[in-house]
């Protein structure tokens, strides 16, 4: 097999799902995936494809035209025959159905989504002339009530990563493991709480891409550009330590060039990083519900804070357009203009005077 780095693989992974998922849409679908695959990321497609397969299966369950024809045989005509009613209805079935022999639920920001890739699929047909009808386009979006992002304090983060560090809060058992990884976990966990890089783009780094001399690391964004993302002097010392350990580490076949490395000394994975930090933030008392995520929203919100330049943070965490970042801190903007509130004197003192 060809040494290939983390992404070239995991594109590779992505694009056979994503023609055993298409095999399972009617044929004229993978016209769609070739039309958009030069400006879309695989993942994308991948949940283009998982939404299609929902809807389609919902087609053949809902409109008597279409029992008894196979979801690989529906001609593209029925998507004119859909009208905005139809896709109304289908977005009222999302909220809860079972689709092989599981049940499904969605909250507003999956119906959106799936919405959303209504759109693009119709879009794409319309705009090429295959269809005549766009009922998605004037389907109104469903309202979305934005969550409060999650995020922890200063003193949530020293306990944290002291619980990392120590394993006090470990089973014997635990503590056994940790012995061997606590070097690594701190390193790991200090990286993504001191740059707010992803998940995806921690565990795809290799040792090349980590420049000790400059203190940057060379990453691969959402979309597949690479840029070069810098640390601190903390994250320094910690990717230091485990670099020292992992020069003795001989990885196993096909994770040679992998930066971070799992127990059986292969490339850590997405969900490993998941359950990691599950683990070691269950064990910090009264601490909020952490997903990695939830630590590069901490990031983002120190950063701002230090900075106020809400394009600095945009740029560092990899946003393509700002208005994502003003969303996420919307409430640390509304305490930077509450901080403005006495900041302009009109009259020197008057207030003063008054209460004399």
């Amino acid at each position: 097999m060809a040494n290939r780095n983390y992404h070239d693989q995991l594109n590779i992974d992505n694009e056979v799902k994503l023609r055993e998922l298409t095999s399972a849409l009617p044929r004229f679908c993978s016209q769609f995936f070739i039309g958009i695959e030069p400006t879309s990321a695989s993942r994308t497609r991948i949940a283009y494809a998982y939404d299609l397969h929902v809807f389609f299966n919902y087609i053949k369950d809902n409109n008597p035209m279409y029992k008894d024809v196979e979801i690989r045989d529906i001609p593209i005509d029925i998507l004119d025959n859909i009208t905005p009613t139809d896709i109304e209805e289908y977005l009222q079935y999302l909220k809860y159905y079972e689709m092989d022999g599981k049940e499904h639920i969605n909250n507003e920001r999956g119906i959106m989504r799936k919405l959303a890739s209504l759109r693009t699929f119709y879009n794409y047909y319309f705009r090429s002339e295959k269809i005549k009808t766009n009922p998605p386009s004037i389907v109104r979006t469903p309202k979305y009530h934005q969550k409060e992002i999650i995020r922890l304090d200063i003193d949530e983060v020293s306990r944290l990563l002291d619980e990392v560090e120590s394993g006090d809060s470990l089973t014997k058992r635990q503590k056994a493991y940790h012995e061997k990884t606590k070097v690594r976990d701190l390193a790991l966990l200090t990286l993504l709480l001191g740059t707010g890089i992803r998940v995806s783009e921690c565990v795809g780094l290799d040792i090349k891409d980590v420049d000790f001399k400059n203190a940057g690391i060379k990453i691969r964004r959402k979309g597949g550009y690479e840029t070069v993302v810098y640390f601190g002097d903390e994250v320094y010392d910690a990717l230091t330590n485990y670099m020292n350990e992992r020069k003795n580490i001989i990885a196993s076949e096909g994770s040679e060039d992998a930066f971070f490395l799992s127990m059986q000394n292969k490339r850590l994975n997405v969900r490993s990083v998941e359950n990691l930090v599950k683990k070691y933030s269950s064990l910090v008392t009264s601490l909020k519900k952490i997903t990695p995520h939830k630590l590069r929203s901490t990031y983002g919100t120190n950063l701002y804070k230090e900075t106020g330049d809400i394009y600095l943070v945009a740029d560092v965490l990899g946003h393509k357009d700002v208005n994502t970042t003003k969303r996420h801190y919307a409430a640390i903007e509304d305490d930077r203009r509450r901080s403005a509130r006495n900041a302009v004197k009109l009259r020197e003192n008057l207030h003063d005077e008054k209460n004399k």
